[in-house]
């Protein structure tokens, strides 16, 4: 890795398993909507409609179909194969929520809709690792730091290689304390030194990572005084020498109280699948839970007793909420898009992410990007970007996983049926993507 300049540092503190449910059943589907209200949609915005417009002038430009290509002709091929057989066979049996022991999830990995949650860290470099991986890179990479900004990235260690953040916030409280007393009374003797074996500077600031560095930067100097009973022990002691200015301190104690981890982002993971691959892919991995494994075992001995639960009179409110208790237990969720030519599009999302999240992961990956298009759940819910854009994964009920269903919106979709290329939904280069069977 290699070292950063200070410029870098400075960009930084600027900066500021279930199964995947389809719909089965047309019978069920047109069920569910004649169950559910009338709802009025607004049309597409202004903006919207000039993206659309823009859309179809590039696709009507397109007269002749694409180049041929042996590769997607095969995939295309294979797709519709499939499709065939999936009329002809039974269903696929319903999996397990999740997996019984951690001894099969290692024996059966085939059965992953993803190997794991994975992360971008883009200020540091171009790398997508597990979180865990993540931490020690980003350790390792402020520690290169410290010779060429000990001030800044000590603040940046504090923020980001400690994990408690009540305790985080409280060292650097106690921290700016210590450097507003210097600033305020710069002649008294008391403040310019720190017992180590104080109970505060032990508690709230020693065990904090990071924090010695930000007090070395500060001015301070470790050495062996005697006490109060005049025994020696270790003190922290402040030398204006070591400082360019006192001013220098104030602009410390600012970068304390505004400087923030170092923030990771959620890799999408992309993958496009056949429907047999996407059939076998149905498990999640234990890194999508919120629970520990200790808990998924007690919460697994308790499925008895929610069978038995479910079979009691319950009132609607009381099973929404032991939905939603339900859906808190993950951290991530499953995305899955099927495309009517039968390819699925699947990504990584937080639970916490809004849909918005997922129309912008759908319309980067589109041939025909810009134009718009409805998303439709398993139970017959429309997802409209102008509608339902701020609502999150677990409002919309998204959570573990799920299969939306695309379609393009009213106001384009004659056109395109009209167009040679109606039947191209994917990006080439995201279509090659597919895994090998």
């Amino acid at each position: 890795m290699k070292p950063a300049t200070s410029a870098t540092i400075e960009q930084l503190k600027e900066r500021p398993g279930h199964k995947l449910t389809e719909s089965t059943s047309n019978q069920s589907s047109s069920s569910s909507k004649k169950e559910a209200p009338t709802v009025k949609r607004s049309g597409l915005s202004e903006e919207s409609k000039v993206a659309a417009e823009a859309a179809l002038a590039r696709l009507q430009q397109r007269r002749e179909n694409p180049s041929f290509n042996t590769s997607l002709a095969a995939i295309k091929a294979q797709v519709r194969k499939e499709l065939e057989n999936e009329k002809t066979v039974q269903p696929i049996p319903a999996i397990s929520e999740r997996k019984k022991s951690t001894d099969q999830e290692i024996d059966v990995p085939k059965n992953y809709a993803a190997s794991g949650v994975y992360f971008k860290c883009p200020l540091i470099s171009n790398d997508i690792l597990p979180r865990d991986e993540w931490k020690l890179n980003i350790k390792s990479f402020l520690y290169e730091q410290l010779e060429e900004e000990r001030g800044l990235t000590a603040c940046l260690i504090i923020q980001s290689c400690n994990n408690n953040r009540e305790k985080i916030d409280t060292c650097v409280e106690t921290l700016c304390k210590y450097l507003e007393n210097i600033i305020t009374y710069p002649e008294e003797e008391k403040y310019q030194k720190i017992r180590m074996s104080n109970r505060a500077f032990s508690e709230r600031v020693q065990p904090i990572e990071g924090a010695m560095e930000l007090l070395l930067a500060a001015g301070f100097t470790q050495q062996m005084l005697p006490n109060p009973e005049g025994v020696e022990e270790p003190y922290l002691v402040f030398n204006k020498d070591n400082v360019p200015s006192i001013e220098s301190l104030t602009s410390l104690i600012e970068a304390l109280r505004t400087a923030e981890p170092i923030q990771l982002e959620l890799d999408r993971n992309l993958q496009v699948l056949l429907p047999s691959q996407a059939a076998s892919k149905m498990a999640l991995p234990a890194s999508f839970y919120a629970l520990s494994s200790e808990e998924l075992k007690r919460e697994q001995q308790l499925r008895a007793e929610a069978i038995e639960k479910s079979q009691m009179l319950r009132t609607k409110a009381m099973r929404e909420k032991d939905e939603m208790r339900e859906m808190r237990k993950y951290k991530f969720a499953i995305i899955r898009i099927r495309f009517p030519d039968g390819i699925l599009l699947q990504g990584t999302f937080s639970v916490y992410e809004r849909y918005s999240e997922i129309h912008e992961f759908v319309q980067e990956n589109l041939e025909h990007s810009g134009l718009p298009f409805i998303l439709n759940t398993p139970t017959g819910h429309k997802l409209v970007h102008e509608e339902d854009g701020n609502k999150t994964l677990i409002d919309l009920r998204l959570v573990p996983a799920t299969v939306l269903t695309f379609a393009w919106h009213p106001s384009v979709a004659e056109e395109i049926n009209n167009s040679p290329n109606k039947d191209v939904y994917l990006k080439p280069e995201v279509m090659v993507l597919v895994q090998e069977i």
